[in-house]
């Protein structure tokens, strides 16, 4: 069964689909290391690998075929493409959203507050002048949430995003997992 996959006709898509897995295994490898994830990382870097040698050594054994050639090229491009899809619905991480605002920023604390995100308030001056600076360290799934009630707050405001490697203590919004759904009375 497995030679037959190994032969011509069916080699080029064999070569193809492992790479987009490949790829996509790499790309959330990376991902992984950066998030932290030290116990997930090595396992997808070991699938990864494995399948890369499995696909290279059956092209080096045609090693004279184009089209072998072609779709393991275009394994990669589609690979690259499917892991920054796969990764984004994973949304793995934790956020830092920086608010500089010229409205009264409780204001802004108290509705993010009401949808359960902690947030902070300092005073800054800017280049205008007084703004209200908020804080709130969000979980990616939820960033887009946070990110609408800032803007509702005000439409002109000026914030930065950033990644965060480690948080400590803090106030989520609490999440419906997966088996909680069915909970009754929960």
């Amino acid at each position: 069964m497995l030679d037959t996959l190994f032969n011509y006709p069916y080699l080029p898509f064999l070569v193809f689909f492992a790479r987009i897995c490949d790829v996509t295994l790499g790309t959330l490898r990376i991902i992984f290391i950066s998030k932290g994830k030290k116990h997930l990382a090595p396992l997808v870097g070991f699938l990864e690998v494995f399948i890369w040698i499995v696909v290279i050594s059956r092209i080096l054994e045609a090693s004279s075929d184009l089209v072998c050639y072609v779709a393991y090229a275009g394994g990669y491009a589609a690979g690259s493409f499917i892991g920054m899809h796969v990764e984004e619905r994973l949304a793995i991480g934790t956020l830092l959203i920086s608010v500089f605002t010229k409205k009264e920023g409780k204001l802004l604390v108290g509705h993010l507050n009401h949808a359960g995100y902690g947030a902070t308030i300092n005073r800054g001056e800017g280049m205008e002048g007084a703004v209200s600076v908020v804080q709130t360290v969000v979980n990616r799934k939820t960033s887009d949430k946070a990110l609408q009630i800032i803007t509702q707050f005000d439409p002109k405001v000026f914030y930065v995003v950033s990644d965060v490697r480690t948080v400590q203590h803090g106030i989520f919004p609490t999440e419906a997992g997966f088996l909680r759904r069915w909970r009754v009375g929960k």
